[in-house]
């Protein structure tokens, strides 16, 4: 059934590769490039819409109906969000939810984000994994033009999106998931700096849960600043873009293994693994969603998590003082690593959530307990 949207106004999405999908659009009118992507979540578009790691793409939902909870601020990942454009096949116009504060049309025309309902997204999502993720272009322009604006968009592939998304300056953070249920921030025990590269909120959460005064800085902060601010253990975000493309990152990482237990997340995970002296390189279409299966290798032990990234590290290029420690069920490809050595481990998925599965929310424990592991004990030179 047809959804009233805010405009009616027909619309489009043009593929580099001249595939066209037309619709309705919502949200932001003027036409708009990025690359464009697909989501496997069947819930927490909220999330989606504000994590930091979407910048500069147009995000397809492969679930249907999208918008019937509206929007509510305190579920937002970050102030506003980073993607170009959103695409989904039914608009709810009418938000069911007592907590929704505006409706996801008004949110995306504020946020100045293109929107594209109406359109066969199960076939978008099969062209583009079959042919892998690809620009694009969105709006009311004519086919031409959006077309032309696709092919001239910047390739993600050796683009810096970090420092488009890391803040200006250090702040600290002391929420908790629930401040009915935790009072960590009173409790806190060890002083952790974690490195914002495009930070989702609930991430800083789950460090405050385990008991930890959180510092949060640029992602280009050196490495003598990060241990000027005597951290326990550091703390390396998810974010956008191709962490090749991130040098100054990952020579602050490499100056910083073995000075203090570090744990990564997602782009993290890759800038860690490159900081070790691994490689990364572009995946067809990524990972992204909250249902992808991950196996730790130690224990056999799956996984359900949410992901959400374009690149991955290439396991054949792990140093031998590294060790794969989990690894993608459908793919094979990287999920986790470890350096004993210099005390650090990572993962390329979200044990964080927000939204999706809880599986993994230990290793936040897990990273805790390494750090308690070490207080008192002499800080490497």
């Amino acid at each position: 059934m047809t959804q009233n949207t805010t405009s009616q106004q027909k619309a489009r999405l043009v593929l580099a590769d001249g595939t066209t999908f037309e619709g309705v659009a919502f949200g932001a009118l003027a036409p708009t490039a990025g690359e464009a992507v697909f989501t496997t979540v069947s819930s927490g578009y909220e999330e989606v819409l504000t994590d930091p790691s979407y910048a500069g793409q147009i995000v397809v939902m492969t679930s249907p109906e999208m918008g019937n909870v509206g929007i509510t601020r305190s579920d937002l990942e970050a102030n506003v969000p980073h993607l170009v454009g959103f695409v989904v096949r039914s608009l709810s116009p009418l938000p069911s939810n007592w907590r929704s504060q505006e409706t996801l049309s008004e949110y995306l025309t504020r946020s100045n984000v293109a929107g594209l309902t109406e359109i066969d997204t199960r076939a978008l999502t099969q062209h583009l994994r079959e042919n892998g993720s690809q620009n694009g272009a969105i709006g009311t322009a004519s086919r031409d033009e959006l077309l032309a604006k696709a092919r001239a968009h910047r390739d993600m592939r050796g683009l810096d999106l970090v420092r488009e998304v890391t803040p200006k300056e250090r702040f600290a953070w002391t929420e908790p998931s629930d401040p009915a249920f935790f009072a960590s921030a009173q409790r806190a025990d060890h002083h952790v700096v974690a490195i914002d590269f495009g930070m989702k909120r609930n991430i800083l959460r789950r460090l405050v849960d385990e008991g930890a005064r959180v510092t949060v800085v640029p992602a280009t902060t050196s490495a003598k600043d990060i241990l000027a601010l005597a951290p326990d253990g550091i703390f390396l975000s998810n974010g956008p873009g191709d962490p090749s493309a991130v040098p100054y990152a990952i020579e602050t990482i490499r100056e910083l293994l073995g000075k203090r237990p570090i744990f990564g997340i997602c782009l993290g995970h890759q800038l860690l693994a490159l900081a070790l002296g691994a490689k990364t390189y572009k995946l067809k279409f990524g990972h992204r969603g909250a249902n992808q299966p991950v196996k730790e290798l130690d224990t056999g032990r799956v996984e359900i998590t949410t992901q959400n990234h374009g690149f991955a590290v290439d396991l054949e290029t792990l140093p031998k003082n590294v060790r794969a420690t989990h690894q993608h069920l459908n793919d094979q490809t990287s999920e986790g690593l470890e350096s004993v050595e210099h005390g650090a481990f990572s993962v390329q998925f979200h044990p964080e959530a927000a939204a999706g599965p809880h599986d993994s929310a230990h290793l936040f424990a897990q990273f805790a307990r390494r750090i308690r592991a070490t207080q008192g004990a002499p800080a490497a030179s």
